[in-house]
């Protein structure tokens, strides 16, 4: 599933491409696209078809679209390989087409929702209550994301402390901090020379700070170059494809040198997902009564300020 960087390349594309139209219709081609709208593909095509789609916001993985004046918001859910397109009216369609937005501002170019393995989908939600972006209800639960202005440091520190977890499932926990998966995870946790399997309770404040600094900072080198893709089932708005891959410090890099130090890189089965980590950098962590005489902390690999951190 795409991560936060993104689902925020898409967003960006739709808020210069989409925004302030008017659906002229809606064509749903496949029912498992609008399985998530309870209603079904004609109440969904019928309930937008007149109304003027508003700026997309997004909220860690998730994606929406308010429509102007209504308190409702079409809500995007894009699975493994879903795709939102703006194409032109008579570009060829796409093999797995399964939802097409016309607009009546302008015949030329459509919104186009492709998804190869339909897991993603799109439907149509409430706002949540007090919110003033339309966020959907079904949502509203989902934890902000690191990239948020409002995102709350201390509170997210302070999670961290109390958690009986492991720093890992802790990142991927999407109501603790979200827009985080398994790549950016695994980016942040090199970065910051954290064992994947690392108690929480063990992470200081600043140690807590630290981490959150990686996570931003690799969000934010992905975003540069338009997120990871690994294939073509991850594509901007205009079918482009991200750069990140060339530039992953950890995930997918079982074997290769760590970039910092050498050591080959360790790829571990982990919650049916991998974990890519560096042995040396990234010891597992042990209580001091556990370690031996003259250890600092087991987490680098080297003794001074980066591993008495630990």
């Amino acid at each position: 599933m795409p991560e936060l960087p993104e689902v925020e390349v898409v967003r960006r594309g739709l808020e210069r491409w989409a925004a302030a139209r008017t659906v002229a219709s809606v064509e749903v081609r496949h029912p498992r696209a609008v399985r998530r709208h309870p209603a079904g593909a004609a109440d969904f095509a019928a309930r937008l078809t007149g109304h003027t789609l508003g700026t997309a916001h997004r909220r860690g993985k998730y994606l929406w679209i308010p429509l102007a004046g209504e308190g409702t918001s079409i809500l995007a859910h894009l699975g493994m390989s879903g795709q939102l397109l703006i194409q032109p009216e008579d570009a060829p369609e796409e093999k797995h087409l399964r939802i097409r937005f016309r607009f009546a501002d302008d015949a030329r170019t459509e919104l186009r929702f492709v998804d190869q393995r339909t897991f993603g989908g799109l439907s149509l939600h409430p706002e949540a209550q007090g919110a003033a972006d339309g966020l959907p209800d079904v949502i509203a639960h989902i934890a902000r994301d690191p990239l948020d202005p409002r995102f709350d440091e201390g509170a997210f520190a302070a999670s961290l402390r109390r958690r009986r977890t492991t720093i890992k499932r802790a990142l991927l926990d999407q109501s603790l901090i979200s827009g985080v998966g398994n790549i950016y995870a695994d980016e942040a946790l090199w970065r910051a020379r954290l064992h994947y399997d690392r108690p929480t309770a063990t992470l200081t404040r600043p140690r807590s700070a630290e981490l959150l600094g990686h996570v931003r900072d690799v969000m934010h080198a992905a975003l540069a170059v338009g997120g990871t893709s690994f294939d073509s089932l991850y594509v901007n708005v205009n079918g482009e494809s991200g750069y990140f891959d060339r530039s992953l410090d950890a995930y997918g890099r079982e074997g290769e040198p760590c970039r910092r130090c050498g050591t080959a890189m360790r790829r571990r089965q982990w919650m049916n997902r991998s974990s890519y980590f560096c042995p040396r950098c990234q010891r597992p962590y042990a209580p001091r009564s556990l370690r031996p005489a003259g250890a600092s902390g087991g987490g680098t690999g080297t003794a001074g300020p980066a591993a008495r951190r630990q």
